[in-house]
């Protein structure tokens, strides 16, 4: 019965596939790709995408500070509540774009200096009311150690319909909501933000908890300053909502999203098993490039191209588009890659809810009851 109901749905996802430049078959493309070792594919990379500019660097930080202060004098000069909310709009994009900034200074890709990269990174983390600290060890040793790779990746990783089916009434729900286009943000602020940043754990060493806990102390004293300053300036609440808490809605939302589309698509698989993943398979096939207009580049700083970044973090986000023009010429058959439209992003979260490991196959939620004991 489940092999009758695996082939069904087999043929059911097949129609429901969206166009790539890639129409082979996921798991032939993986198993391909397992072949590869990750240093022989960096090899094509130009090295003149490893180039640092501080001209560059420092342009994009200036830029991303000034659609900061365009919200906040919203914020802070205006007495209309939409006007408030507006401007508290435009902040949490600017926070967003300050956070993938940071991101590549926390990669070591726009600065040789560790001290350096923390320090600023740090403060342009601040908006978003994340801690550079705690999101760096997560995000470089676990999410591009193990990309795709269930067992350790932390970032979007789907159920299969037994352990959905396992799962608590509440818990389910909770599944459905994160898995859903207009309520995304749910997922990053819960699983990274919450419970992989504020709840982190370091051990018991003394000198590391007290690393990562003055991280934490630094982003609740800019939450209380930046409280106070927006209670008594800004209008009350409604300066606090604008400056704290919307930006954190709509970082949570533009960032929780940006994610998912790295790394979902009915054609990338997910992994289970050790000796089926590799950081090749991760880094070249389970990553995703969108073709956006100039102006999402721009405000998206190039990481929707991510295939180049995973391949190796040193590039700095203004390279990316040459590192990926050198790299598709060679492997660009093992690429998902499409033309960013909003039918194909609803279509993706159409599709992928659940995730059959072993035959390495997207499900929705009708589809996935079946293979349950129950149906449910």
């Amino acid at each position: 019965m489940k092999k009758d109901t695996t082939s069904s749905v087999k043929k059911r996802t097949a129609s429901h596939k969206i166009n790539t430049n890639n129409n082979r078959s996921g798991k032939s493309q993986w198993q391909k790709v397992q072949a590869l070792k990750s240093s022989e594919v960096r090899k094509v990379i130009p090295k003149a995408c490893y180039v640092r500019s501080m001209r560059l660097n420092f342009a994009w930080a200036a830029f991303d500070l000034l659609i900061l202060a365009i919200g906040i004098v919203v914020v802070f000069t205006s007495t209309s509540t939409v006007l408030k909310l507006l401007g508290g709009t435009i902040f949490g994009i600017a926070a967003a774009m300050m956070f993938i900034w940071a991101h590549d200074a926390a990669h070591g890709a726009l600065f040789k200096s560790n001290r350096t990269a923390e320090i600023l990174g740090t403060l342009f983390m601040l908006p978003s009311l994340s801690v550079y600290r705690i999101w760096l060890y997560g995000h470089n040793k676990v999410h591009h150690g193990f990309v795709s790779f269930t067992p350790i990746d932390a970032v979007w990783l789907p159920l299969s319909p037994q352990d959905y089916h396992a799962l608590s009434f509440y818990q389910r729900a909770l599944y459905r909501v994160e898995r859903n286009f207009f309520t995304c943000a749910v997922h990053y602020l819960r699983q990274i933000w919450w419970k992989y940043t504020w709840r982190f754990n370091p051990g018991k060493n003394k000198e590391k908890r007290r690393y990562y806990r003055r991280g934490k102390v630094l982003v609740l004293a800019y939450m209380l300053i930046v409280s106070g300053l927006s209670y008594y300036f800004a209008g009350g609440i409604i300066g606090v909502i604008a400056v704290l808490i919307l930006p954190l809605i709509i970082f949570n939302y533009g960032v929780g999203l940006l994610v998912y589309l790295h790394h979902t698509h009915p054609d990338i698989p997910f992994f289970n098993q050790r000796d089926e993943w590799s950081h090749t398979v991760g880094a070249l096939h389970c990553c995703t490039v969108f073709r956006l207009s100039k102006l999402a580049k721009i405000i998206s700083h190039n990481i929707m191209i991510h295939i180049p970044h995973h391949l190796d973090t040193r590039i700095p986000f203004y390279h990316l588009p040459k590192a990926y023009q050198a790299l598709k010429e060679e492997y660009g058959s093992y690429f998902h890659e499409y033309t960013f439209k909003w039918r194909y992003v609803f279509n993706i979260f159409k599709q992928c809810k659940l995730y059959d490991y072993e035959n390495k196959l997207w499900l929705t939620f009708k589809e996935a009851m079946p293979l349950v004991p129950d149906g449910a």
